[in-house]
């Protein structure tokens, strides 16, 4: 009997280990979670409870022109939000809800509503952010009013500012609302252009009031870095300018071009038109456009098109497109033919109109034929027969190896995002499949495409004795004081030809401006080599596209320019036709502002300039002989027997057989006059219309051919100007210039 109580108390005690191990146990094993695996979350709650965390959004770096002008900026914006926990009862959720919707519009009453009801049980809702001075004060005041402190609130934030709207849209890009850039620069500079957001952490009371000041940390935040580019303003105002103008003209859907600095290349502006309202970037403007969404009925067609539209409007196709070249490759043949030396010293070819290649007979752009040309004419004449004789010579492996070289089977790395990628097969044909017809058709710039930074990249080549640089945009990255983090260096791919074979090819270049398809170009005194292309798009059946891709001064390349209008519907559609003169222009204006000297041959001195003689003192009749003498006419303004003033001055340089305005009262030395209409007139029909007005001529663009046209004057019609001033007119012409 007392063994077996043994026994039960033995039994009892083991079962009371057992509990209270089990027990204990549990609790050891539920402390052992709480403290060490789930004690990251429990603290994170615990710290939401006991701290308020506020956020202070960091300022994005600058973005400047090469000369330190603001592209874009941050400026101090406010955020607005809620803490709904807060809220006593639906009137006074309604009344926050109608106040702000007043003020802020966006977001309206009613959704301001929904994000209250939402966030129902929470401290924080975001109402809106970027919010501008005049409405923060408004809801400051609206706050103050209504005793709302605690329940609506305002903190610090940021807004993306960009002080020239459309200007260099495609290539500056924008932000979104988040502050994160999407597209250009600012997408792909994100990372270098965010800042480091700061924070205000504070402790809270048991009632969830703020502490005050003692219990606070704050950590300042970091502006991003600047960013210096080479685009510089006023050639970018240049380039956009004269593209605005060829739109218009040509009725064409878009225009785009590029001015690169040679020698580095620096890309010194680029422009795609249409374009957008960088501060407005999802609001489409264009009125075609607009007419066309209109009609679709069905809301999530109407929002998909919409969309559509706006990515189309956010396109730099100067980069991310890509087309057929057309005549303008025809350089690329040139110097491959040049370079491997396969054409004997004495080569000449004769063209009759066409070619036959394998079952197909081409046509070139004079159905008589050229007749026989050598090499610097037939790029003169840019004959097609004349291009696929000498690419067959050259050879599908050589061919392909220059074709390569150029740069046209890869990106070129420029620093913007959504670089078209070539694709063997598909946007060129690789070695395995240039038989004759692929060759042949590719010699002379068709059946294959390139993107127009790949083109203007392979032309600068040429003009930079053969050596192909990487094109960039970015030219230094600064730090909040202004410190130099980052610096690009010119970088050579490699050298494609020598720059012997380079210097051949530019000076071909050039007189396919001064005599051939390309002399809508020309301008005296820049010496412009380039070439013309018209080329039929792949992808659009009757459509087409029309290009030039210049560089100058031909004896000392410094900048190359690049202008295609992408499917012209004006009078004409040739590249030499339509896109000559105005990249011809552009060249013309970048290198005065660029303060390149011009350098006239004596036959363009000869034409442009005469010196005044000087005919103050003498009498009416005796200076109207002088002048006569020296092939001037004289413009008399007053009734006096005597000249008092002359204009333009003596020994001052005016056009050959200019006028000038003899003043013979006092007081009446500077007389004006409507500058007449001079566009659509011959040379000689505008010289005599200038000086019947009492104005001097000075001719620029092409002076030879037939068929000439004034296009363009610099004093726009009607201008009240001084009489005795000089007015350029730029003339065209639409005869020799065929390249298609």
């Amino acid at each position: 009997m007392a063994k077996t109580n043994k026994n039960i108390k033995k039994r009892a005690l083991i079962l009371t280990a057992v509990l209270l191990l089990v027990g204990f146990g549990g609790n050891l094993v539920r402390l052992f979670q709480l403290q060490i695996i789930d004690s990251a979350d429990y603290k994170a709650k615990a710290e939401a409870q006991q701290l308020s965390d506020t956020v202070i959004s960091a300022d994005r770096g600058t973005i400047y022109d090469c000369n330190m002008n603001i592209l874009a900026e941050s400026a101090s914006a406010w955020l607005v939000f809620v803490d709904p926990s807060r809220i006593e009862n639906a009137a006074q959720s309604q009344l926050i809800a109608d106040g702000l919707g007043a003020i802020l519009k966006k977001p309206n009453a009613k959704k301001i509503a929904s994000i209250l009801k939402a966030n129902k049980d929470y401290q924080y809702a975001k109402i809106a952010g970027q919010v501008e001075y005049n409405e923060k004060t408004a809801i400051q005041k609206f706050i103050d009013d209504n005793d709302l402190y605690g329940i609506v609130a305002i903190d610090p934030d940021t807004k993306r500012y960009y002080p020239y709207s459309n200007f260099a849209s495609t290539v500056i890009g924008f932000t979104g609302s988040d502050n994160t850039g999407r597209a250009g620069l600012e997408l792909q500079y994100n990372e270098s252009l965010t800042g480091i957001s700061g924070r205000i952490i504070t402790a809270k009371k048991a009632n969830a009031d703020l502490m005050d000041s003692n219990y606070q940390s704050k950590f300042d935040a970091q502006q991003g870095l600047s960013h210096v580019l080479t685009i510089d303003k006023n050639i970018q105002h240049l380039l956009e300018s004269a593209l605005t103008e060829a739109r218009a003209e040509n009725k064409a859907t878009a225009c785009y071009g590029i001015v690169m600095q040679v020698k580095t290349g620096a890309i010194l502006g680029m422009a795609t038109l249409p374009d957008y309202d960088l501060n407005q970037p999802t609001v489409i403007k264009n009125k075609e456009t607009l007419a066309e969404l209109d009609k679709i009925t069905d809301p999530d067609e109407y929002d998909a098109a919409y969309n559509a539209e706006t990515f189309n409007m956010w396109r730099n196709k100067c980069i991310s497109d890509t087309y057929e070249p057309g005549s303008v490759f025809k350089v690329v043949t040139t110097c491959a033919v040049v370079e491997e030396n396969v054409l004997p010293a004495d080569f000449t070819y004769t063209c009759t109109g066409s070619i036959q290649v394998a079952d197909n007979i081409i046509g070139c752009a004079v159905r008589d034929g050229h007749g026989t040309e050598d090499l610097q004419h037939g790029l003169m004449n840019s004959c097609n027969p004349f291009f696929i004789t000498i690419g067959q010579k050259l050879g599908a492996e050589k061919f392909y190896k220059y074709f390569e070289a150029f740069g046209l089977t890869e990106k070129t790395g420029i620093d913007l995002p959504g670089e078209a990628e070539p694709k063997a097969g598909v946007t060129y044909h690789p070695l395995d499949d240039l038989g004759i017809a692929e060759l042949s058709s590719s010699a002379f710039g068709q059946t294959f495409q390139v993107s127009a930074i790949q083109l203007i990249t392979a032309i600068s080549c040429v003009a930079n004795g053969g050596k192909l640089m990487k094109p960039y945009i970015v030219a230094k990255e600064l730090d909040q004081k202004g410190n130099v983090v980052y610096e690009a260096e010119p970088t050579v791919r490699r050298q494609v030809v020598s720059e012997k074979t380079a210097d051949t090819v530019i000076g071909y270049m050039e007189h396919v401006v001064a005599e051939g398809t390309g002399r809508n170009a020309y301008i005296p005194g820049c010496r412009i080599a380039g070439k013309t292309g018209t080329s039929e798009k792949l992808t659009t059946d009757g459509e087409y596209v029309a290009s030039f891709c210049g560089t100058a001064p031909a004896n000392d390349p410094e900048i190359a320019v690049l202008v295609v209008i992408d499917e012209p519907h004006g009078d004409n559609r040739l590249g030499g036709a339509i896109a000559a003169p105005v990249a011809g222009s552009v060249i013309e204006q970048v290198l005065n502002y660029l303060n390149i000297e011009p350098m006239y041959t004596d036959e363009e001195l000869a034409e442009m300039n005469a010196e005044t003689p000087d005919v103050l003192g003498k009498s009416v009749s005796e200076a109207e002989d002088i002048l006569a003498a020296g092939d001037f006419t004289a413009r008399v303004v007053g009734d006096g027997d005597k000249v008092l003033t002359q204009y333009p001055a003596k020994g001052q340089s005016v056009p050959t057989g200019g006028v000038v305005v003899l003043y013979t009262e006092e007081g009446a030395g500077d007389t004006t006059a409507a500058m007449p209409t001079l566009t659509g007139l011959s040379v000689s029909e505008a010289n005599s219309a200038a000086v019947n007005a009492g104005f001097n001529l000075k001719v620029s663009g092409t002076a030879t051919g037939e068929g000439l046209v004034a296009y363009k004057q610099s004093i726009a019609p009607g201008t009240k100007t001084r009489l005795g001033t000089t007015v350029t007119v730029y003339f065209k012409t639409t005869t020799g210039v065929n390249d298609n």
